[in-house]
């Protein structure tokens, strides 16, 4: 028959496991948590990129042809437009394939019941959408914002690039520290991607125009 002490010590020993195991499963939950939203900052410094670099872009391969200020606002502010929308449904499509990919493999395998499913943190097709367009949106505004109120097409040109070199540099930094990288090297990485596309836009744009294509 077990004594007194060795039950005291079965039972102490099954507590201590008890909280051990709640600990880690806190530990885990705590890490998930952090790796969905660190996935979520990311997702949205990529998009404020992809609009700084796409306006930026457009403005400066505009305005290698056509010097007024109204030329390249106009076309930065309907890039704006068609970029935010099409991050939008883009994400929107892509978020509510998931979902549905997902809740039918947990359907199918009955994993879980209805309510618990519903319960869960589900990915959000509207709020990916509406984060989508509105990082799209914060990056475009940097050159727009930059070019808008200046009149001389060379000082104009100038601060633009200036103003996307300095948010580039600032996102590629952002997304390093989400993504765990080394800072200086996904600046350098960032800043070389949107200089190359936007040196692309403004050669080839000037080129169709200097050969009559």
């Amino acid at each position: 028959m077990a004594t007194h002490n060795q039950v005291s010590s079965a039972t102490t020993t099954m507590q201590t496991t008890y909280v051990e195991q709640l600990a880690i499963q806190e530990l885990e939950k705590k890490e998930f948590d952090y790796s969905q939203r660190a996935q979520w900052l990311r997702a949205a410094v990529l998009g404020a990129n992809d609009g700084l670099v796409s306006i930026a872009s457009l403005m400066i391969g505009v305005g290698s042809v056509r010097h007024d200020v109204k030329a390249m606002t106009l076309i930065g502010f309907a890039g704006l437009v068609a970029g935010a929308c099409s991050m939008a449904i883009g994400e929107f499509v892509s978020v509510y394939s998931q979902l549905d990919i997902e809740l039918a493999h947990r359907k199918r395998n009955k994993e879980e019941s209805d309510e618990a499913i519903k319960a869960e943190k589900l990915p959000n097709p509207v709020q990916a959408a509406l984060a989508s367009a509105l990082a799209f949106t914060m990056g475009a505004v940097v050159p727009l914002l930059a070019a808008v109120f200046i009149g001389d097409y060379k000082v104009r040109l100038g601060v633009v690039i200036g103003a996307t070199t300095a948010a580039l540099f600032v996102f590629g930094g952002v997304g390093a520290v989400l993504g765990r990288a080394p800072v200086l090297r996904s600046c350098l990485r960032v800043l070389g991607g949107g200089w190359l596309a936007m040196g692309i836009t403004f050669g080839l744009t000037k080129l169709i125009v200097l050969t009559g294509l």
